[in-house]
């Protein structure tokens, strides 16, 4: 186990897979082909610089893709800055610890947008184009991205609680939080597997390695493989005094998004409580276990979930704008 500062990424062929979006009539991937033709070109160009030179860039993006999304639709309102009047989504204490390389992604890919065609492309479409983009990076799967999103004209830190899955949650509670943003336990599952790729903070899953259950400070939550939480526990040794040491999600292959992440679980490497939980669980172990042996299934799942996340809740020019920058509003906004 290895702290930030030593996580490396791998590159791998990109397979491409296509999902027909459904819902958010008002989207489609051709929406810029007037107005701003080669959105997807910057994008991909912009995303890619920064993967290259920051590799935590792309799990960032995937996880700041999803904090944004379940917490009022994706709506680019995790992007907005706090100011003295306002405390915005990014503040929150489950936000906190987001990537900054992710947010930088997305201003720098905007700056290049606004140069090409001022005001024309929203920051949520931004932010859903890198992270589809970052993730077939890594080796996921390639799939259509509809356009037209507008930004939120609001962002409030008190919005967040309760809307974002935490790794101490039940399956219950977790599964609840999907089941109010309209996904089925399955597409929780595939979702999840996004796990597959970056990394966790010692102080998430401390209660799993250090006196779990009340027992000694070696104790360790039984189900994790003996040398893996041995492993965990020297690796985080110092998490008190310093909260940025951090470890892999994914042991196995750390950098390539695949279904090694359900693979690990039945194995005793799941690094989260709540990941090791789906496992047990009889709602979701079916499809723990058919991802596990099935790449292709997951993959083909994952996208049609990311495609469905990237319409949740979306905005139209009626409530929404096209940010100039993606961390203020047009106008003074509460």
């Amino acid at each position: 186990m290895v702290p930030m500062r030593r996580l490396f990424l791998l590159f791998v062929v990109l397979p491409f897979i296509a999902v027909v979006v459904s819902g958010a009539d008002n989207l489609t991937p051709r929406y810029y082909r007037r107005t701003c033709p080669k959105v997807e070109q910057i994008v991909s160009e912009v995303v890619t610089s920064k993967q290259i030179t920051s590799p935590t860039t792309a799990a960032g993006a995937l996880r700041l893709f999803f904090h944004d999304c379940f917490v009022g639709g994706c709506d680019a309102s995790m992007l907005i800055t706090s100011n003295a009047f306002n405390q915005a989504e990014r503040d929150a204490e489950i936000n906190l610890s987001l990537p900054g390389d992710a947010f930088d992604a997305v201003v720098r890919a905007k700056t290049q947008l606004e140069l090409a065609c001022p005001g024309v492309v929203s920051c949520s479409d931004v932010l859903a184009l890198a992270t589809r983009d970052l993730v077939s990076m890594l080796g996921g799967p390639f799939y259509s991205v509809a356009l037209g999103r507008k930004d939120s004209l609001a962002s409030h830190l008190r919005s967040v609680e309760g809307n974002l899955p935490r790794p101490n949650m039940t399956v219950s509670q977790i599964l609840s939080i999907f089941s109010s943003k309209g996904f089925t336990a399955q597409e929780a599952v595939a979702l999840t597997g996004a796990h597959t790729v970056g990394f966790s903070h010692c102080k998430e899953y401390a209660s799993r390695i250090y006196g779990y259950n009340g027992g000694s400070q070696s104790s360790y939550d039984p189900s994790l493989n003996p040398r893996y939480a041995q492993a965990l526990q020297k690796a985080c040794a110092n998490y008190r005094r310093d909260s940025t040491i951090a470890t892999f999600n994914d042991v196995m292959t750390p950098g390539k998004f695949d279904n090694m992440y359900f693979q690990n679980l039945a194995r005793g490497l799941g690094l989260l409580a709540s990941d090791q939980a789906l496992l047990s669980d009889p709602r979701t172990s079916p499809f723990v276990r058919l991802y596990a042996a099935n790449q292709t299934a997951f993959f083909h799942d994952f996208a049609a979930a990311m495609q469905k996340l990237s319409i949740l809740g979306v905005k139209s020019r009626r409530n929404g704008e096209v940010r100039r920058r993606c961390d203020q509003f047009n106008t003074i906004s509460a």
